[in-house]
């Protein structure tokens, strides 16, 4: 049984569960298949947009795909998310992200 089979299988037992769903998706990101972490990071961060650490891994899915664009706009609400939680360790990082794609 592989990661993904295990992850998708406490999914079925708690399909809202963000950390399994991030996981999820850095599996199927490690495997290459990029449309469905792109999915599920978006879903995931629909569902729950306070789950600051897929904002960072989807915003750099894009910056890989070509979509700087994209990524800017994920970063930049990422980051807003970090500032209303208080995580100045993600706002860092998201903060970085940007300003390295971004100049």
């Amino acid at each position: 049984m592989t990661r993904i089979d295990k992850l998708m299988a406490f999914l079925k037992d708690s399909p809202t569960d963000s950390f399994l769903q991030h996981a999820l998706a850095l599996e199927y990101q490690k495997i290459g298949d990029v449309q469905k972490a792109r999915d599920l990071f978006e879903k995931l961060l629909h569902e729950n947009p306070q789950y600051v650490g897929s904002y960072y891994h989807l915003a750099k899915l894009l910056e890989s795909s070509g979509e700087e664009a994209a990524a800017l706009v994920v970063y930049e609400k990422g980051m807003e998310q970090a500032r209303l939680q208080n995580d100045q360790h993600a706002l860092g990082e998201l903060r970085s992200a940007w300003e390295e794609l971004s100049y």
